[in-house]
């Protein structure tokens, strides 16, 4: 705790002064590019992975970047979004899953020993991934340890973006456009950012020069098994 009061101190001193005119531009409104949804890992730092400014990004964040289905009771993430998107005007909703996520790991191996049952809240929090739960033993039998937590982490950022699809402003504008969803996941190890491609079915690095060479796509370990068929995910 300490670091972070000295923290406090060097920028209420010195790291403030660097930034007064964006500061006095924020009293006045706020004007995000994007609402951007992502677990609560303290590992995981979007301003920084974006380098986004102050103002430039709408940030929920959760246990396992989770979104209820519209309509479940206290929908926090759902208000949020829904202010994003009807209040700021926000056009850009992005779902930042991650590797070695805890949450992820309680979804697949839920009777791990000490992984749910000192964490009752938890356990209830997660039921909001129970379709990833179900895909991932549909589907990734011949997966373990954590090539199946990383599959686990990839498939769920597509489910809650289905769940997002729920909330009416974004059924109502995703179909013409007027709203863009956006998978992402953060490769800790490496601080590498990925994106869905929803027609490769598979989640490529960004960073690509325009006019460059492709984007690199990531060896994918989760491979669905069906018929020798993978089954690809749609995202905007």
């Amino acid at each position: 705790m300490q670091q972070l009061v000295e923290g406090v101190h060097y920028f209420n001193n010195i790291g403030r002064t660097q930034h007064l005119q964006l500061f006095e531009k924020l009293k006045h409104r706020q004007e995000p590019e994007a609402c951007f949804i992502t677990c609560a890992d303290s590992r995981i730092v979007p301003t920084l992975i974006t380098q986004a400014d102050p103002g430039e990004l709408f940030i929920v964040r959760n246990v396992g970047n989770l979104v209820p289905c519209y309509g479940t009771t206290n929908n926090g993430e759902m208000a949020a979004v829904e202010y994003a998107i009807v209040e700021l005007g926000i056009e850009d909703i992005v779902i930042c899953g991650h590797t070695g996520c805890g949450a992820m790991k309680a979804v697949v191996s839920p009777d791990e020993p000490g992984t749910r049952s000192k964490l009752p809240s938890v356990r209830e929090w997660l039921r909001h991934a129970d379709a990833t739960a179900e895909i991932m033993r549909t589907h990734y039998q011949h997966l373990s340890g954590e090539a199946l937590y990383h599959a686990a982490a990839e498939e769920n950022v597509l489910v809650q973006l289905e769940h997002l699809r729920t909330l009416p402003v974004i059924a109502a504008r995703a179909c013409s456009g007027q709203v863009r969803l956006h998978a992402w996941m953060f490769q800790i190890d490496t601080g590498e950012v990925y994106r869905y491609d929803s027609e490769a079915g598979q989640f490529e690095r960004f960073g690509s020069d325009p006019g460059g060479p492709a984007p690199a796509r990531r060896q994918r370990t989760n491979i669905r098994e069906n018929g020798g068929r993978r089954i690809r995910r749609k995202s905007s």
